[in-house]
């Protein structure tokens, strides 16, 4: 999407910055890719997309854009900030997207959008489904989410096997992707190096 195209209306962007980062040893959406916290650079991302973005969970960096949400009550995990955004969101298919994805490009969260429509679309790599990077339909999705949290029920695979969900994979996330970075996560020390590694060349 180039410089002065019309964000998308309709769909919201929902960036997931409540994860604790306990792997990592740092508050995720803190750390610094090529002198940008990373929930801002993710955020600044999501803005030039989409005309809602939300923050949810959290103390991302006050320069992050998009409308704060609390997570709703529960135990943590990647499900309450899920269900927080599907229910604060204004628009019917929100993208769900975690801090810690920070090579992915915008033109696999387009194809995301640009699926036919789903309960939920997810990227899939073999085995590796990517839960939170994925099209929600708010109507359909977030009843079951929020059942299945006062359940205690906090898988997001679970969540995905009882609505009706699309895989984003093969030939066609190899074209999106050809280099498979696009979805690498940032949990580690090892995993931060990786992507800072990735970075680097294309000057951040």
């Amino acid at each position: 999407m180039g410089a002065g195209e019309a964000r998308l209306a309709g769909i919201s962007a929902a960036l997931l910055t409540g994860g604790s980062g306990t792997r990592l040893g740092r508050d995720k959406s803190r750390v610094p890719l090529a002198g940008v916290a990373a929930a801002t650079r993710m955020a600044r991302r999501l803005a030039r997309l989409f005309e809602e973005v939300l923050l949810v969970g959290g103390e991302p960096p006050d320069d992050t854009p998009g409308r704060r949400v609390p997570d709703p009550p529960g135990p943590a995990c990647a499900l309450r900030g899920v269900l927080g955004a599907l229910e604060a969101a204004q628009g019917e298919r929100v993208l769900v997207l975690a801090t810690d994805l920070p090579l992915v490009s915008d033109a696999l969260l387009l194809a995301l959008v640009a699926w036919p429509e789903a309960d939920a679309v997810v990227p899939r790599a073999g085995e590796g489904r990517h839960a939170l990077c994925a099209l929600l339909s708010r109507e359909r999705v977030g009843p079951v989410a929020r059942r299945r949290l006062a359940a205690g029920e906090l898988s997001l695979h679970g969540l995905f096997a009882e609505v009706s969900a699309a895989w984003l994979e093969g030939e066609v996330l190899a074209r999106l992707d050809p280099d498979g970075q696009a979805l690498t996560n940032m949990n580690t020390p090892e995993d931060l190096a990786r992507v800072e590694r990735s970075l680097r060349p294309a000057g951040g």
